[in-house]
């Protein structure tokens, strides 16, 4: 099929490109093609190529791209594939989350906190508490992320 029609992986991978954003902003086809090329010379791969998968222009692309692709977005590969064990569907409702916390600054809170000592974690833990007493939210506790 190269009509440009939607397909599993059509869908998966523009959400992938959609939903995993340095600094606020989407990964273009361009960057992706040259950091995957820059890890593994020898991939023939383009910003013009990814387009076209996305668009659904092309949608055979190689195994080792796939896997490359894969690795690039931190999911594993078998979210390309059929989804008979649920991985695709896990992995896009953890792409929406991811984003949704993104968008409402909670992502930004917790880079801030990676490297903080223990001590510091337990007193910004405290002030967020607070501050969901104040404003009547419930309780969450470590066990509980709020789902």
């Amino acid at each position: 099929m190269s009509d440009g029609a939607s397909t599993p992986l059509t869908a998966r991978l523009d959400r992938l490109f959609r939903l995993s954003r340095p600094r606020g902003r989407q990964w273009s086809n361009a960057e992706v093609a040259a950091e995957i090329k820059r890890l593994d010379p020898d991939l023939r791969v383009s910003g013009a190529y990814l387009s076209m998968l996305r668009t659904g222009r092309r949608t055979s692309p190689s195994t080792d791209l796939l896997v490359a692709l894969a690795r690039f977005f931190g999911v594993n590969p078998s979210y390309f594939f059929d989804d008979e064990d649920g991985q695709g569907e896990r992995v896009r409702d953890q792409l929406e989350q991811l984003a949704m916390l993104r968008d409402r600054g909670v992502v930004g809170i917790a880079q801030r906190a990676m490297g903080l000592p223990r001590s510091n974690l337990d007193l910004i833990t405290a002030l967020l508490d607070q501050a969901r007493r104040q404003r009547g939210l419930p309780p969450v506790t470590d066990a509980d992320p709020g789902e």
